[in-house]
């Protein structure tokens, strides 16, 4: 057989240290067994796939399977690393702790998946073990999907072969507190019971499952009902807890007592992040009298040692804290900042230097860049990625955290998110070896599993193709925010004032050849066809938008309501076809709460498109 050639076989992430020894191992089919342990049952999966063949014993290369790797933090002194050296006669595994066999298990997953029916694998040798001691992902389920069960589980499948160990769900109002009904009755909440089965998941794929429960900022969910409109900054309602309320701190308290037992993870992300109305409302005397940083840092105190009480380590997002940096040397140093932010150029840089040198442990956090996005923002994201990595280790991160959010009806599918994902992963395992990553095709081979080679790069270029129209806005596309902020306000007095028919067009016709190769695709995935439906619905969301906007500036620069009759039948037509497509793919990943907001925006533009335009209406004869 001819020489491995090292540029044939992609890894996801790509190893520190990875050489081609030269030669081949024959799988036989004698050679697996059946194992209840994962990190075994990973080795004996990855050698039936390369063998073709059934197991049949428990001896892999004559070396009985449970001692098929071994644990030596000697022999591999950094945390979650290890070795894997196959030669002509064996397979060789020596980590540092279980985590790092059960990463070399998934690393020999997927040679095997390049390998799969050859009944050989390469010779090598990888010496591997992560940058970040901390890897995870973030997924918005209060805005406004809460995935089902089995979605969870695939994700928690997917994180675990990235080497990611830490999975956080983002809540405001979707885990079923006792006594609180009716502020999650309709949101089809995580239960209890549902946390401590999938913290048992987590815990056998070796990830952290941390509980996320905003705790100061984002709580209009419960503010909006008048049984807790004593808690907030704002008599009306509004999004924050008041600080200098006392019973927000029994109300928190009570919050924590339910929820975080159900963990088993020893952190809580008790987020507090986007406080707009602080000192707007009930706290304004407080803040004229000690500024607004301290009064937020003294609220953030007190919720720390309700944490603390609870035995956990808490961690917060660290915007409002940047905005007054003299007090970050005043932060516990047992408190972990999570320092976010997610256009391509955010001063991570400065901001990570801040924490270092106040010796306040710390994350980084860029996101993924899909949400308001329809297909995501691909340049934007991967960049942000690199520079949260660059940066978060050059200062001594010891978290990296790619966040996936909801805002404004969480349109975009889960799979838009997945190229991101996949980059962020491999980005804070081991940067220097995968900045150059050919993401689309390690997409290809570990993430859709496409024969064809199509979907990696498509996935990525549709990514990209709201910059055909010429217009970017921060955290935002243009297309989302025509149908969704905008659908409105005249184009010309908004952030998106420079759209212009012809970049409406160009991106509306980028879309259409890229949604084409679609058809090419042959994804080796269960859910290969719902992947397809998925990016299928967000580019003819996508397209809508163009088609909306090249409508509005034709007639005028005019909001939906201003639309003449035949601009809005057309328009009308093509959403309402949009629509149920959405709603059954919707429910094809996640429950049904959630689903009417979600949908709140896109159904009220349906209504108005349907409705005669006050002109047309005058123009009727009496009846």
């Amino acid at each position: 057989m001819p020489e491995p050639v090292r540029s044939e076989w992609v890894l996801l992430p790509e190893p520190k240290q990875l050489e081609f020894t030269g030669g081949w191992l024959a799988v036989k089919p004698s050679q697996t067994a059946v194992e209840a342990d994962a990190t075994k049952r990973l080795i004996a999966d990855a050698l039936v796939l390369v063998s073709g063949s059934a197991r049949t014993d428990a001896v892999i290369f004559g070396v009985p399977m449970q001692d098929a790797f071994k644990v030596d933090p000697a022999a591999v002194p950094q945390p979650e690393g290890y070795t894997l050296d196959i030669s002509a006669k064996s397979i060789a595994i020596t980590a540092h702790d279980e985590a790092g066999a059960f990463h070399a298990a998934q690393t020999l997953t997927q040679l095997a998946r390049q390998a799969a029916g050859k009944k050989y694998l390469p010779c090598l040798r990888i010496s591997d073990w992560p940058d970040f001691p901390h890897r995870g992902v973030m997924l918005d389920i209060a805005r406004d999907k809460v995935p089902e069960m089995d979605t969870l589980y695939a994700f928690v499948d997917q994180m675990a072969e990235w080497k990611l160990n830490e999975l956080q769900l983002y809540t405001e109002h979707t885990f079923a507190y006792k006594g609180h009904h009716v502020v999650w009755e309709n949101a089809s909440p995580m239960t209890p019971q549902q946390i401590h089965a999938l913290d048992v998941y987590c815990r056998e794929h070796f990830i952290e499952l941390v509980p996320n429960q905003n705790s100061f900022g984002h709580m209009g969910r419960w503010l909006s009902h008048p049984e807790y409109a004593y808690l907030g900054e704002m008599t009306d309602g509004g999004d924050d807890l008041c600080p200098v309320e006392p019973r927000c701190i029994t109300f928190l308290n009570e919050l924590y007592d339910q929820l975080l037992p159900c963990f088993s993870s020893g952190q809580v992300n008790v987020g507090c992040d986007e406080t707009w109305s602080l000192g707007k409302g009930r706290s304004a005397t407080a803040v004229n009298e000690k500024g607004e940083g301290r009064v937020y840092l003294d609220f953030l105190l007190q919720i720390h040692q309700l944490v603390s009480a609870h035995g956990k380590r808490m961690q917060f997002w660290g915007d409002i804290i940047n905005k007054h940096p003299e007090l970050i040397p005043e932060l516990p140093k047992d408190m972990i900042a999570i320092e976010w932010g997610y256009d391509a150029d955010h001063p991570f840089e400065r901001n990570c230097a801040r924490y270092a040198a106040a010796g306040v442990p710390f994350y980084v956090a860029p996101g993924t860049s899909s949400w308001c996005s329809l297909l995501g923002r691909t340049e934007n994201s991967l960049e942000n990625l690199r520079n949260a990595a660059i940066n978060g280790k050059a200062n001594g991160a010891i978290g990296y955290l790619i966040t996936d959010w909801g805002d404004l009806g969480h349109w975009q599918f889960l799979p838009v998110s997945y190229g991101p994902m996949a980059y962020g992963a491999a980005a804070c395992w081991a940067y220097d070896a995968n900045q150059d990553l050919d993401l689309a095709h390690a997409l290809d081979v570990h993430v859709f599993r496409d024969q064809a080679g199509v979907m990696g790069k498509l996935a990525l270029d549709l990514g990209n193709g709201y910059k055909k129209t010429g217009v970017e806005i921060g955290n935002n596309t243009v297309l989302h925010a025509l149908i969704s902020r905008f659908a409105e306000k005249p184009i010309s007095d908004s952030w998106i004032k420079k759209t212009t028919v012809a970049g409406l067009e160009q991106a509306d016709e980028a879309l259409a050849q890229l949604i084409a190769q679609l058809q090419d695709a042959r994804m080796d995935r269960p859910d290969a066809a719902l992947i397809v439906d998925e990016f299928r619905c967000d580019a003819a969301l996508a397209r809508f938008a163009c088609h909306f906007g090249i409508a509005r500036l034709n007639a005028g620069d005019v909001g939906a309501s201003g639309l003449p009759l035949e601009a809005r039948r057309p328009l009308a037509d093509e959403l309402a076809v949009i629509l149920p497509e959405y709603r059954q793919l919707w429910m094809a990943r996640n429950r049904s709460g959630g689903l009417k907001d979600s949908t709140a925006a896109l159904d009220a533009l349906l209504v108005t498109l349907r409705q005669a335009p006050p002109a047309a209406e005058a123009a009727q004869p009496a009846s």
